[in-house]
């Protein structure tokens, strides 16, 4: 893990070298002045020599100048490295974010994820600029300040830093009830973040059936959980920050008392004395620098356990090195003894299901809720592989075929279509995002949605609002149509769509499912028997797989399970 996060400062790898080097040349500085100090308390200020006192000070604040410009390009560019190594890892936590497969996206909510890519990714990001910076001043105000206050006294230099390095010790030693602590802390506040998303997303639900006490209690609920776990991260916090303090006093205490001791028995001047607090003062920098960086660490590596292990999960479904590309593909499908089911559940959605569906017809499926009709239509798109089984396009399984292709070349319109926040035309060019203006025009009238959209005063322009809240479910599910005619592709979807419009919508999607799906595979799965009474073919299935089959006349006739439905 250390490792990954270390190859993150490849890319920049020049303004981190830059940084260190600055860092020790302020380092470097720093150490000048005690030095500068001891010299003048013991020979010039004494011996009046006037003319070196200003020889010192003139070279001390010239020095002061050039460590101001190397501590601003540690202040500017070490931020703005740690501000670029975040966005690469966000770049690569979304870029994970759209490769895994449907299962992972079942089982995470959206708030907890948006958390990773927020709040965590930024904690990490001050981590990788603070740490490295920090523990290079520290180490060389550290190792610096031992070197010549040992010239100067070696027993009292020995007994401060026995002292400085048990306050070290106890910082390392307690760092493990902090990580615990801030693990809680990003758990609860994932499960915060994602409580927040949900309610805000579902506010006019919340509104319509009166249950906004209802949401605030449950809010509260996890906003307790969230306090709590806060509570104790700042106990083990305050446990670590006071141990320290003491610590630090106890240090200023020793060299009083050992100091005093010291001058008493004449082995130390008043002169060496006041450098060694010199020195300790700033000692106390680095050592406060490192309990801070301790803090960082703890809480960027809390997010970066979370980042890493989502970021090495290798997806289940990708393509095979020798994959095939699908091209020009006719839109034979066909499930071979399919089995499958979601998760480790014992609850097989299909159990060896075959079907055979010729290029260009158009196929309807209908049945009771559960039966599998929408994992059907989720297989052939490869969102989730079969158990058992395979599943057919052109003769081809779709395991062998390049995953993007395979996509590309099947439309689906799903009863709950995605709308983004943005202009309708940005919408419509999802299904192409390189279709010219006319293309987009000509795909919005193919999708009866053309007419509707140059009613509205910004036209195409028109902003659709959150999840497409400003347009009806007819409208939506025709904007989603009009994305399919850019698409192009050979196998079309129907997945529900038109369940919730009304009968008036309904003809106007069908209408344009009717344009779309001329000349192609496609499979209707509906509720509503108007859908697919006009389907070459109409499947009703039950839990043992399909137990009618036929045109609507064909199947009215038998007066079976179909029957009973239209009956219904």
């Amino acid at each position: 893990m250390l490792r990954k996060f270390m190859s993150y400062y490849r890319n920049h790898k020049r303004v981190f070298i830059l940084d260190l080097c600055s860092a020790f040349l302020v380092s470097a500085i720093d150490l000048l002045f005690p030095m500068a100090t001891r010299q003048m308390l013991n020979q010039y200020i004494p011996n009046q020599d006037l003319k070196m006192i200003l020889v010192v000070g003139s070279a001390l604040f010239f020095i002061y100048l050039v460590r101001a410009r190397f501590a601003y390009f540690i202040a500017y560019n070490g931020h703005m490295m740690g501000a670029m190594i975040e966005r690469d890892m966000r770049r690569d936590l979304f870029r994970k974010y759209e490769e895994l497969d449907y299962d992972f996206y079942d089982d995470h909510q959206t708030g907890v994820l948006m958390s990773y890519l927020t709040d965590h990714l930024h904690d990490i990001s001050e981590m990788s600029h603070h740490v490295p910076e920090d523990l290079f001043i520290s180490g060389v105000l550290f190792i610096g300040s031992f070197v010549y206050l040992s010239f100067i006294n070696l027993t009292l230099t020995l007994i401060i830093f026995a002292i400085v390095i048990v306050v070290v010790v106890f910082s390392w030693w307690r760092r493990t009830k902090m990580l615990e602590a801030q693990r809680r802390v990003r758990k609860a506040h994932g499960e915060l973040d994602a409580k927040i998303e949900n309610a805000i997303s579902g506010i006019r639900l919340t509104k319509a059936l009166t249950n906004e006490a209802y949401e605030i209690g449950r809010f509260s609920e996890i906003n307790d959980v969230y306090a709590d776990s806060t509570k104790d991260a700042y106990k083990q916090m305050g446990i670590f920050l006071v141990g320290n303090e003491f610590m630090l006093l106890f240090l200023n205490l020793a060299l009083l008392v050992v100091g005093g001791i010291f001058i008493y028995l004449g082995t130390i001047n008043a002169v060496d004395f006041f450098t060694y607090y010199l020195y300790i003062s700033f000692l106390t920098k680095p050592i406060n620098r490192l309990i801070q960086m301790i803090q960082q660490i703890q809480q960027g590596m809390a997010g970066f356990e979370r980042f890493h292990q989502i970021t090495s999960i290798v997806p289940s479904i990708i393509s095979k090195p020798d994959a095939i590309v699908a091209t020009d593909i006719s839109g034979d499908i066909e499930f071979c003894d399919v089995s499958f089911q979601y998760g480790e559940e014992d609850n097989q959605v299909l159990k060896h299901f075959s079907l055979h569906v010729k290029p260009g017809e158009k196929v309807g499926l209908i049945g009771e809720t559960g039966v599998g009709k929408s994992t059907i239509s989720r297989l052939i798109p490869r969102f989730y592989d079969v158990d058992s089984g395979a599943i057919k396009i052109d003769g081809m399984d779709v395991r062998d075929l390049d995953v993007y292709s395979l996509r590309r070349a099947i439309g689906h319109v799903q009863q709950d279509v995605f709308i983004f926040h943005g202009t309708i035309r940005d919408n419509i060019l999802y299904g192409n995002p390189d279709a010219t203006e006319e293309e987009v025009i000509l795909a919005a009238k193919k999708a009866n949605i053309h007419d509707y959209i140059e009613s509205l005063p910004a036209g195409y322009d028109s902003i659709t609002g959150d999840k497409g809240v400003r347009l009806s479910g007819g409208q939506k599910q025709r904007v989603a149509i009009a994305r399919l005619f850019l698409q192009k592709p050979r196998i079309v979807i129907l997945d529900e769509a038109t369940s919730s419009l009304d009968n008036a919508t309904e003809r106007l999607v069908q209408t344009a499912f009717d344009e779309l799906t001329k000349d192609k595979t496609a499979m209707v799965i509906a509720h509503r028997l108007s859908t697919i009474q006009k389907a070459d073919r109409i499947l009703v299935l039950g839990k043992d797989g399909i137990m009618e089959e036929g045109t609507h006349e064909e199947l009215l006739s038998k007066k079976g399970a179909y029957w009973r439905l239209v009956e219904r």
